[in-house]
This record gives structure tokens, sequence and C-alpha cells, in this order.
């Protein structure tokens, strides 16, 4: 087994995969504790499907890099969604379920109607499952995603403080001459930033276990925001990692894999939880 992994890995599409696999589940795991308590969990799989959308219309348009339209788009309905926030006439879990389901259903028709492969059903699947086009991507896309992943760790560590009294207690943050309002903006932008570098690795509809699964099951051992953050980003490599490795290694879809794993992680987690409660 491990003569074939080392085979694999000596190739460079697949060193880049696990560096953008790993990439991907530090940045959103850090994130995912502070969305899970604001209860903005949501939020990540509203613009995963506002993503396919973006998606769809650069495909029809041909571009050759079409992270240039969706980034841009995806963190615009970000900003969109977290500004109107309770003062919308449509209330903001309204507003995300009407814009995921309206991305998704424009993404499909546009694929539909102006799309020339012979095989649309599964371009579908593949974008929103994932597929292995994790193990395709280039150099420059590796370059891209280091740099957003870099930019959304960095500043999570320095507006660490911030960031969790935002998460605690908004009100008094506002109360203290905390600009609230800015800070969860940068939140939805960091997030929608990690949703669009995610979509190669584990589709749109599986973006927000990445974002979910490792922080909720860190939950359950620890109490502390801290505590919490920091094992989730472990659980969350540790997850990606591996479900990566048995990906390569039995040939399945390296999206479904990954959340399989963290799915496993939860279960283990909640067990060990409530033997250790019931001790």
């Amino acid at each position: 087994m491990m003569d074939k992994l080392m085979f694999y890995y000596s190739y460079s599409f697949v060193r880049y995969s696990f560096i953008v696999g790993v990439l991907i589940a530090l940045s959103s795991s850090l994130l995912g504790v502070t969305l899970v308590l604001k209860r903005f969990s949501y939020i990540g799989d509203g613009l995963s499907h506002v993503a396919f959308g973006a998606m769809a219309v650069a495909s029809v348009l041909k571009l050759t890099n079409q992270t240039l339209l969706i980034l841009p788009v995806t963190v615009i309905c970000a900003i969109l969604l977290l500004r109107n926030g309770q003062k919308a006439m449509i209330k903001g879990d309204a507003a995300i379920a009407m814009l995921s389901v309206g991305a998704l259903a424009f993404g499909y028709l546009l694929m539909n109607v102006f799309s020339t492969s012979s095989n649309i059903s599964g371009d579908v699947c593949s974008t929103l499952f994932g597929s292995m086009s994790i193990l395709t991507l280039t150099k420059g896309e590796v370059i891209i995603c280091a740099i957003l992943s870099t930019v959304v760790v960095v500043m999570f560590v320095i507006l660490y403080n911030k960031i969790f009294a935002v998460t605690f207690d908004e009100d008094f943050s506002r109360a203290t001459g905390v600009k609230a309002d800015g800070y969860n903006l940068m939140i939805a932008i960091m997030i929608a930033a990690i949703i669009v570098v995610s979509m190669n690795l584990v589709g749109s509809l599986l973006i927000s276990a990445l974002v979910i699964f490792p922080a909720i099951s860190a939950m359950r051992l620890f109490r502390s925001f801290m505590s919490v953050t920091i094992f989730s980003v472990i659980l969350s490599v540790v997850c990606a990692f591996s479900g990566m490795v048995f990906s390569v290694l039995a040939g399945t879809p390296v999206g479904s894999t990954i959340v399989a794993a963290d799915v496993l992680a939860f279960v283990v987690i909640y067990v060990i939880s409530v033997i250790k409660g019931g001790a």
C-alpha cells in the first residue's frame, strides 16, 4: 500500500492535490467554529450554490480562468446577504434559501441550454459532488489556493480577539466600540473565498461539510473557543489527508471520501463524548 501511495505521490499533480486539500481543510475549519456558533453555517451552503451558478456562466462565456468571475460574484453575494441582515424585507434565512435555489436552477439551466458537452448530467454531478478533477490542478491554481488560504489564516490570527468578541456577544461588542458589521462582513468574504477554491475538491454541494463537521465534532469534546478551534483544525486536516489517501488508493470520489471521513470522525467523537459524560 505504501509503495503504491509513494508511486502516485511521485507525480506533481498528486502532490498539488494534497497541498490544496490540506490548505482548504485548514482555512475552512478555522471559520467553521465561528459560523456554527453564530448560526451562519447555512451561508456556506447558499454561497456554494451561487458559486455553481457563476461557474455555469463562466463556462458559457468560455473563460480560461473561471475563478476571475466566480470569486467576485460569490463575494458580492456574501456581502449583500450579510449587509441586509434583519433590516431587509426578506430575512436572512429566506434570502439565503432563495439565492441558493435560484442560483442552482439558473446554473443548471445555462449548462443545459448552452453546453457543448455530450455528458451534461455527468458534468453537473461532478461539479455538485466533486470528482477526480482535484488531481488535474495546475500549478497556477495551487498558487491561487495557497494565497487565499494564507490570507484567511493570517486574517483570522490577527483578528482573533475581535472575531471571538463578535462571535459570542455581538451587541456587547458594538457597545464597546467594535465594528461588528465590518468583522461579520470580513468573515463572509473569507468564507466566500474558501468556497470558491473548494469547488474542485468536494463539489459545491459538499463544501458545507468541511465547515460544519470539524467544528461540531470539536464542540463535543472541548468548551473553550481556542481549544475548539485548534482541535477543529487538526481534525479537519487529518480527515482531509486520510480521505484523499483512501481516494487515491481506492479510486473513490475525492469530495465524498473526505466528507465520509469527517462523518466517521464525528460519530467516533460523539461516542467518546457520551462515554466520557456517563463516566
